[in-house]
Parts: C-alpha cells; structure tokens; sequence
C-alpha cells in the first residue's frame, strides 16, 4: 500500500486527476449544502425580461438554464446522478465480467466455450448503438440507465479476465493445489482470485470513465436520465438549442465530463502501472 501510494504521488498529472476527482464527488455529497438554489426551483428573475438564460453573474454564477433554474445547482446535483450511476453500473459490468471470465477461464470445455462465444457475439454489437435500443426499449430511469450501461459494458472485462484465468490455472502452484486435494472453490478463493484482485481495481477506476461518458451521451440523445432530474448529460441536451446564444449553457457540463472522464483515465492508468508487474519500469 506504501508503495501505490508513493508510485502514485510521483506522478503529477495523476494527482491532478485525484484532485478533481476528490473535488467531484464531495460537490456530489454535499450538493444539498453547496447548491444556491433547489435544482428545480425557477426563479421570478431567472430569465431576462425576454425570456433567455441569464449570463453568469453576481446572483447566478454560472447562469441560468433555458428554464430560468440555477446552472450551478443542477451541475451539483447532476454530479450525484452521473457518479451513482457511474458506479452503479461499472460495479455490475465488472462483476458480471469477473464471474463469466473466471467460469470460462477456469472451467473451460463446452462451458467456456459457450461463454467466451456470447462475449464475443455481445462485442461484435456497437455499444453506444446497443445501449440507444436498450434504454429506448425499457422506461427510461436512474436504475435503468445503470443497467442498461452496465449490460453493454461487461464484455471487455470478461475477456481479459477469461485470458488471466486460463494462465493462471496452468501455473505449477495451482497443479500442486490440485495434486494436495484442494477443491475448486479454494482454488478460486485463495489463488485465482487475488490474482485478478489488480485488474478487477484497474478496471472498476478506467470503466467509470467510459460509462460517465455513456451516461452523458444517452441523456443527450434523449433515452437516458429523464428531466427533471438532472445529470450533466441532459442539461446539455435541454440546452442545445442555445448553443450559440448561451454556450455557457453547453461549454461548461461538457467541461465538467471531459475533466471527470480524463481524471478517471489519468488515474486508472497509473494504477494499471503500479500493479501489473509487466508494466512497471515502463514510461
């Protein structure tokens, strides 16, 4: 642990990306406290008196939205929509890319044949195009949103998993376990497992990125988080019509997503190279 943290404090652009990322989910936490305005609330003077978004001033400091509503209230408080569902949904891709690897890798014959060929067949579907019929299919929600993120995501997991495992359960420590009478269920628990205990870390910080991103994008198009609860994608989708009269409207939540995906990546790459020991000594 001493040294991750010192590998990681060595690393300046990563501390940056923790920075941020510490800095994102307390506004998340304390977005009832931190928030001006209740994120529904409308304002008598929310808008100028020909009804457009007000610019970012002394009252409202990152401007209004086309409803006359606080932009910083509902960026705080679609912080808390985008995370939870960030780490809702890459929860559930990693664990169900951990059990379908771990079966396949470990099982192997027809079982994992079977497995590692439905991953396949899900990785030959576009994502973004899989999660667009998914979410547009079921009721656009919170939960379903994380789901439907979460079924599109798994995949990658599993195949990197599905590799490690079948090398690891070749090792000449696993045969010895096996040769001792150790049954599967300690193998699994006490040998194979810890092994993957690094990419399961690497890639429950790196997928965050990637399913903040998708989120964004499936409330943009209209089939994911529904107003008027907020998340950081549909604020930019209320707001496209404004792009050029009020870009502070788009500008600053595409700002917001870039900086949290690109921190997310900074530092789930740096972990990949402090715990893979392939990785290390690299630059």
């Amino acid at each position: 642990m001493r040294r991750l943290a010192s590998g990681l404090a060595e690393r300046p652009a990563t501390l940056l990306g923790l920075a941020i990322i510490a800095l994102v989910v307390l506004a998340a936490l304390l977005a009832p406290w931190l928030a001006p305005f209740a994120p529904a609330d409308q304002p008598f003077d929310g808008l100028s008196l020909d009804g457009a978004p007000l610019a970012p001033g002394p009252k409202y400091w990152l401007g209004t939205d086309t409803l006359g509503r606080d932009l910083l209230s509902r960026l705080l408080f679609g912080a808390r929509t985008s995370l939870l569902i960030g780490l809702v949904a890459n929860g559930v891709a990693v664990a169900i890319g951990m059990l379908v690897g771990i079966v396949a890798g470990y099982v192997g014959g027809l079982t994992g044949a079977v497995l590692m060929r439905f991953t396949d067949l899900m990785m030959a579907f576009p994502a973004l195009l899989l999660a667009i019929v998914l979410a547009a299919l079921l009721h656009p929600s919170l939960w379903i949103v994380a789901l439907v993120i979460a079924l599109v995501n798994w995949v990658q997991v599993a195949r990197i998993v599905y590799t490690e495992t079948r090398g690891l359960a070749e090792r000449d420590f696993i045969l010895a376990e096996r040769s001792l009478g150790a049954g599967n269920v300690r193998i699994l628990v006490h040998h194979i497992a810890p092994h993957l205990m690094p990419t399961a870390i690497v890639w429950g910080t790196l997928g965050i990125a990637t399913t903040v991103l998708l989120e964004a994008t499936l409330s943009f198009l209209g089939v994911g988080v529904q107003p008027p609860q907020p998340s950081w994608g549909n604020i930019i989708f209320e707001s496209q019509s404004y792009f050029q009269a009020a870009p502070w409207l788009v500008f600053i939540p595409g700002a917001i997503i870039l900086a949290t995906a690109l921190s997310f990546n900074l530092v789930g790459d740096a972990l990949r190279d402090l715990l893979d020991p392939t990785q290390r000594g690299r630059g």
